[in-house]
Protein backbone atom coordinates (compact mmCIF):
# COMPACT_ATOMS: atom_id res chain seq x y z
CA UNK A 1 0.00 0.00 0.00
CA UNK A 2 1.61 3.48 -0.65
CA UNK A 3 1.84 6.04 1.61
CA UNK A 4 -0.78 8.33 -0.39
CA UNK A 5 -3.34 5.35 0.09
CA UNK A 6 -2.24 4.53 3.61
CA UNK A 7 -2.94 8.12 4.08
CA UNK A 8 -6.77 8.18 2.44
CA UNK A 9 -7.51 5.63 5.13
CA UNK A 10 -6.29 7.38 7.96
CA UNK A 11 -8.47 7.59 10.74
CA UNK A 12 -5.25 6.93 18.78
CA UNK A 13 -3.05 9.00 19.36
CA UNK A 14 0.73 8.30 19.97
CA UNK A 15 0.81 9.32 23.50
CA UNK A 16 -2.70 7.70 24.51
CA UNK A 17 -1.58 4.34 22.95
CA UNK A 18 1.38 4.79 24.71
CA UNK A 19 -0.02 4.58 28.06
CA UNK A 20 -1.97 0.91 27.68
CA UNK A 21 -2.38 -0.55 30.16
CA UNK A 22 -3.07 -4.09 29.07
CA UNK A 23 -5.84 -5.66 27.95
CA UNK A 24 -8.90 -3.94 26.83
CA UNK A 25 -11.45 -3.34 29.97
CA UNK A 26 -14.82 -3.75 29.75
CA UNK A 27 -17.08 -1.21 28.54
CA UNK A 28 -18.48 1.41 31.24
CA UNK A 29 -21.23 2.72 30.07
CA UNK A 30 -20.51 6.27 31.85
CA UNK A 31 -17.40 6.53 29.39
CA UNK A 32 -19.00 5.65 26.26
CA UNK A 33 -21.61 8.58 27.21
CA UNK A 34 -19.51 10.63 27.89
CA UNK A 35 -18.37 10.40 24.64
CA UNK A 36 -21.41 10.50 22.77
CA UNK A 37 -21.95 13.54 25.16
CA UNK A 38 -18.70 15.12 23.61
CA UNK A 39 -20.12 14.55 20.17
CA UNK A 40 -23.11 16.16 20.49
CA UNK A 41 -21.55 19.19 21.54
CA UNK A 42 -19.24 19.34 19.08
CA UNK A 43 -20.55 21.24 16.15
CA UNK A 44 -17.25 22.39 14.82
CA UNK A 45 -13.18 21.27 15.41
CA UNK A 46 -10.35 23.00 13.82
CA UNK A 47 -6.14 21.45 15.01
CA UNK A 48 -3.12 20.78 13.38
CA UNK A 49 -2.40 17.43 13.32
CA UNK A 50 0.52 14.95 12.61
CA UNK A 51 -0.25 11.67 10.66
CA UNK A 52 2.55 9.29 10.99
CA UNK A 53 1.88 5.36 8.86
CA UNK A 54 2.77 2.28 9.52
CA UNK A 55 6.78 2.71 7.98
CA UNK A 56 6.92 5.51 10.58
CA UNK A 57 6.47 8.34 7.74
CA UNK A 58 5.19 11.52 9.00
CA UNK A 59 2.98 13.97 7.49
CA UNK A 60 1.49 17.49 8.88
CA UNK A 61 -1.29 19.55 7.81
CA UNK A 62 -4.45 21.28 9.57
CA UNK A 63 -7.58 19.59 9.86
CA UNK A 64 -11.67 20.83 10.12
CA UNK A 65 -14.74 19.13 10.97
CA UNK A 66 -18.01 20.08 10.64
CA UNK A 67 -20.47 17.59 12.10
CA UNK A 68 -22.30 15.68 10.82
CA UNK A 69 -20.15 13.78 8.26
CA UNK A 70 -17.85 16.99 7.22
CA UNK A 71 -14.18 16.61 6.85
CA UNK A 72 -10.92 18.57 5.31
CA UNK A 73 -7.64 16.78 6.05
CA UNK A 74 -5.10 19.62 3.93
CA UNK A 75 -1.35 18.38 3.86
CA UNK A 76 1.48 20.51 4.26
CA UNK A 77 5.34 20.07 3.79
CA UNK A 78 4.56 20.02 -0.11
CA UNK A 79 2.18 17.36 -0.29
CA UNK A 80 -0.26 17.92 -2.99
CA UNK A 81 -2.81 16.03 -2.00
CA UNK A 82 -6.88 16.49 0.07
CA UNK A 83 -8.92 14.11 2.31
CA UNK A 84 -12.63 15.99 1.95
CA UNK A 85 -15.95 14.73 3.31
CA UNK A 86 -18.78 16.63 2.49
CA UNK A 87 -21.54 15.24 4.56
CA UNK A 88 -22.09 11.53 2.28
CA UNK A 89 -18.56 10.87 0.55
CA UNK A 90 -14.80 11.23 1.29
CA UNK A 91 -12.53 11.70 -1.57
CA UNK A 92 -9.17 11.80 -1.49
CA UNK A 93 -7.28 13.80 -3.88
CA UNK A 94 -3.60 13.44 -4.98
CA UNK A 95 -3.08 16.34 -7.21
CA UNK A 96 0.26 15.48 -8.70
CA UNK A 97 -0.62 12.43 -10.29
CA UNK A 98 -4.10 13.92 -10.68
CA UNK A 99 -6.02 11.00 -9.66
CA UNK A 100 -9.15 10.92 -7.08
CA UNK A 101 -10.60 7.99 -4.98
CA UNK A 102 -14.48 8.24 -3.22
CA UNK A 103 -16.27 6.32 -0.68
CA UNK A 104 -18.78 6.56 1.70
CA UNK A 105 -18.08 8.42 5.10
CA UNK A 106 -20.05 5.43 6.57
CA UNK A 107 -17.65 3.18 5.32
CA UNK A 108 -15.08 4.50 7.24
CA UNK A 109 -13.32 4.31 10.50
CA UNK A 110 -13.54 8.14 10.64
CA UNK A 111 -18.01 7.80 10.56
CA UNK A 112 -17.36 6.92 14.69
CA UNK A 113 -16.77 11.12 14.69
CA UNK A 114 -18.39 12.28 12.18
CA UNK A 115 -21.52 10.13 12.38
CA UNK A 116 -24.57 12.26 13.72
CA UNK A 117 -25.70 9.34 16.14
CA UNK A 118 -22.68 7.02 16.25
CA UNK A 119 -24.12 3.73 17.81
CA UNK A 120 -20.91 3.30 20.59
CA UNK A 121 -23.02 1.17 22.77
CA UNK A 122 -23.17 -1.25 20.07
CA UNK A 123 -19.33 -1.42 18.58
CA UNK A 124 -17.09 0.83 21.32
CA UNK A 125 -14.99 -0.60 24.43
CA UNK A 126 -13.00 1.60 26.97
CA UNK A 127 -9.68 0.46 27.33
CA UNK A 128 -7.73 0.56 30.24
CA UNK A 129 -4.90 3.16 30.81
CA UNK A 130 -2.26 3.90 33.47
CA UNK A 131 -3.13 7.78 33.71
CA UNK A 132 -6.80 7.99 34.71
CA UNK A 133 -6.84 11.66 33.05
CA UNK A 134 -7.10 9.53 29.42
CA UNK A 135 -10.08 8.33 27.91
CA UNK A 136 -9.27 5.39 25.48
CA UNK A 137 -12.26 4.26 23.44
CA UNK A 138 -11.86 1.23 20.72
CA UNK A 139 -14.33 1.12 18.02
CA UNK A 140 -14.96 -1.55 15.48
CA UNK A 141 -18.05 -3.14 13.71
CA UNK A 142 -18.48 -6.57 13.94
CA UNK A 143 -20.72 -6.40 11.73
CA UNK A 144 -18.43 -4.82 9.10
CA UNK A 145 -15.01 -5.91 9.80
CA UNK A 146 -13.39 -4.51 6.56
CA UNK A 147 -14.09 -1.31 7.89
CA UNK A 148 -10.83 -1.50 10.42
CA UNK A 149 -10.41 -0.72 13.91
CA UNK A 150 -10.36 3.08 15.24
CA UNK A 151 -8.87 4.05 18.40
CA UNK A 152 -9.73 7.34 19.84
CA UNK A 153 -7.81 9.05 22.57
CA UNK A 154 -9.24 11.80 25.32
CA UNK A 155 -8.11 13.74 27.63
CA UNK A 156 -10.59 14.83 30.43
CA UNK A 157 -10.84 18.66 30.05
CA UNK A 158 -13.96 20.23 32.14
CA UNK A 159 -13.33 23.46 29.27
CA UNK A 160 -14.07 21.52 25.90
CA UNK A 161 -17.20 19.60 24.93
CA UNK A 162 -19.02 16.87 27.10
CA UNK A 163 -15.72 16.93 29.32
CA UNK A 164 -13.29 16.00 26.28
CA UNK A 165 -10.51 17.13 24.37
CA UNK A 166 -10.01 14.81 21.71
CA UNK A 167 -5.86 13.60 21.18
CA UNK A 168 -5.81 12.00 18.13
CA UNK A 169 -6.85 8.23 16.83
CA UNK A 170 -4.95 5.18 15.41
CA UNK A 171 -6.75 3.58 12.59
CA UNK A 172 -5.70 -0.48 11.92
CA UNK A 173 -7.02 -1.36 8.36
CA UNK A 174 -8.16 -4.57 7.61
CA UNK A 175 -4.64 -5.66 6.86
CA UNK A 176 -3.89 -4.78 10.51
CA UNK A 177 -1.54 -1.43 9.28
CA UNK A 178 -1.55 1.10 11.75
CA UNK A 179 -2.14 4.95 10.77
CA UNK A 180 -1.80 7.55 13.48
CA UNK A 181 -3.09 11.00 13.80
CA UNK A 182 -1.82 13.27 16.68
CA UNK A 183 -3.73 16.67 17.47
CA UNK A 184 -2.79 20.03 18.79
CA UNK A 185 -4.16 23.17 19.01
CA UNK A 186 -7.74 21.87 19.09
CA UNK A 187 -10.49 24.55 19.11
CA UNK A 188 -14.25 23.71 19.58
CA UNK A 189 -17.28 25.30 17.89
CA UNK A 190 -15.49 28.26 16.02
CA UNK A 191 -16.60 29.07 12.70
CA UNK A 192 -16.26 27.01 9.69
CA UNK A 193 -17.54 27.28 6.19
CA UNK A 194 -18.86 24.85 4.07
CA UNK A 195 -16.74 25.73 1.10
CA UNK A 196 -14.11 24.32 3.28
CA UNK A 197 -15.36 20.93 2.19
CA UNK A 198 -15.45 21.64 -1.78
CA UNK A 199 -12.10 20.41 -3.66
CA UNK A 200 -10.84 21.69 -6.94
CA UNK A 201 -10.98 18.65 -9.71
CA UNK A 202 -8.06 17.02 -10.01
CA UNK A 203 -6.71 17.41 -14.06
CA UNK A 204 -5.55 13.72 -15.43
CA UNK A 205 -1.92 13.25 -16.23
CA UNK A 206 -0.63 12.16 -19.79
CA UNK A 207 1.03 8.77 -19.97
Amino acid sequence: MTFPTQIARALAPVAAVAMLAGPAAAATNADLVKVEAHLAATQTMTSNFVQTDSKNRSIRGTLQIKRPGRIRFEYGGGANMLLVGNGKTLTFIDYDVGQKSSWPVDKSPLSVLLSGKPDLQRIATVVGTKDPRVLLIRARDARRPEFGTILLGFVRSPASPGGLLLEGWTAIDAQNKRTTVKLDNQRYNVAVGEGAFAFVEPKKRGR
